[in-house]
């Protein structure tokens, strides 16, 4: 894993927990952000992501916190000043089908809570090493949701073979 300079980032971290605001605050000056923004509701979320405009979003996701809410709005509303933005999903739920629900609202980077410094920097780092073009669909928005190039060029792709 390379090694970033992350002093010119900014970042919002949209968490409930004040505790847990405060360590991801923590780590991320650890790992040199210097601009650090926090809120503690998702609407004040979207405010905050539109007057500071962070580089970076990591948003909480559990019962009584609407974060996909929170993500949607920064992908779809016409007041987000920037639909392109990183979000990471924070959350205690690392269900395979709460990871799906994230991936197919929009977001770039899921992280199970535990978090640690190691597991925040990798998760930031994927991201900079790994820009993936965004795909509007239907009722879609947000990073491609596929992660490996697939070396098939013809119309049946989905499949994972090639026509014969």
């Amino acid at each position: 894993m390379k090694n970033f300079d992350l002093s010119e980032m900014s970042a919002l971290v949209v968490e409930k927990n004040h505790p847990m605001r405060a360590m991801l605050r923590g780590i991320l000056r650890e790992l040199g952000v210097k601009k650090i923004y926090d809120t503690a509701t998702p609407e004040d979320g979207f405010d905050a992501f539109n007057h500071d405009q962070p580089d970076i979003v990591l948003v909480d996701w559990c019962p009584d916190f609407d974060g996909i809410g929170l993500l949607h709005k920064i992908r779809t509303d016409p007041e987000s000043h920037n639909p392109f933005a990183p979000v990471i999903m924070v959350t205690a739920h690392s269900e395979a089908d709460r990871v799906i629900q994230a991936r197919d609202a929009g977001m770039t980077e899921y992280l199970s809570k535990p978090v640690s410094a190691k597991r925040l920097y990798q998760r930031i780092s994927s991201i900079v090493e790994s820009q993936r073009a965004f795909v509007r669909i239907s009722e879609f928005f947000g990073p491609d949701r596929r992660r490996q190039r697939v070396g098939i060029t013809d119309d049946d792709r989905r499949s994972g073979t090639q026509a014969h």
